[in-house]
């Protein structure tokens, strides 16, 4: 069994098709077809169920993928101590984010850019259950997610932000102090959209205290949010850290009771972590994410 084959059973398994799993290892599909079936017969079982097209993986199929993952997984770091000296890791950082976290990514990945030139960062916006499903297949070194209501098992973690909910308005509002959830809800609102976390926590908020809302705009993308909350008159609702990014001025209020959720480092509970890794996480976990976020609350 070659590490070829591993790559190419682990890219069907992303790709859920045989001629792009092919296109993407750089092969004729009957090679990577052939390759897997090589390990089929060395290893004694099925592994993926085929039709007249890819049809998934057997049981064993994905214990098989799981191990597949896992060698190809420490490879990687066994080329990263090869190539890297001490105090100067090599290779890419793969970072998966929730979409509200984003305005604290530069945050982490400044220390690292400015310590280690060789370093490099890939950043992916994932829901938290896609961080979550990336990280148990190898396919992310960090996640930056919600901790509440997560299972969190396999995963290190480690609190590096308490975020609280703000009613965020034009810079022309002359209104200030805090503001009780019952009077935002009868404002003309543009709100996340529902199938994004940071709005679920906003709903079962609104929930517990018996307020039914209908936002006049829904939008998953923060910049269409702020566009309508600066020109159209909108008002929103968002986590403090989305102050410390957006372009232009927004005034913010406080809502009481306070919603505050809990956003941590997310790693992968392993006995020997890669340089890279190990590099990052000293840097990651050294900062203060919460007191430059803070400095934008009213």
């Amino acid at each position: 069994m070659f590490i070829r084959q591993l790559n190419y059973l682990v890219a069907l398994a992303r790709e859920k098709h045989f001629g792009r799993a092919a296109q993407a290892c750089h092969v004729s599909q009957p090679a990577l077809s052939g390759a897997i079936r090589s390990i089929e017969e060395e290893l004694g079982i099925v592994i993926v169920q085929r039709g007249r097209r890819f049809e998934g993986f057997t049981q064993d199929g994905e214990r098989v993928l799981a191990w597949a993952r896992r060698v190809l997984a420490d490879c990687e770091g066994l080329r990263q101590d090869a190539r890297a000296d001490e105090g100067d890791p090599v290779g890419i950082l793969r970072i998966g984010v929730i979409p509200a976290a984003l305005p604290l990514v530069p945050l982490l990945t400044q220390r690292c850019l400015e310590r280690y030139p060789r370093m490099r960062h890939e950043i992916q916006t994932l829901s938290a259950q896609e961080i979550l499903q990336r990280l148990d297949a190898f396919e992310l070194d960090v996640g930056l997610s919600y901790l509440d209501d997560q299972p969190l098992a396999a995963c290190s973690v480690r609190t590096v932000f308490r975020e609280r909910y703000v009613l965020v308005s034009g810079s022309e509002s002359e209104q200030t102090g805090p503001i009780g959830w019952e009077e935002a809800a009868q404002l003309p609102l543009c709100l996340l959209a529902k199938k994004m976390q940071c709005r679920q926590g906003i709903d079962a908020m609104f929930q517990r205290l018996g307020l039914a809302v209908q936002p006049r705009v829904e939008t998953d993308s923060l910049t269409a949010l702020c566009a309508h909350v600066r020109h159209a008159g909108l008002y929103s609702i968002l986590p403090h850290s989305v102050l410390c990014q957006v372009d232009g001025p927004l005034a913010a209020r406080v809502l009481v009771p306070a919603l505050n959720r809990e956003i941590g480092l997310l790693v992968r509970d392993e006995a020997v972590r890669s340089p890279l890794l190990a590099a990052a996480l000293r840097e990651l976990e050294s900062l203060d994410l919460q007191g430059g976020a803070d400095r934008v609350l009213p």
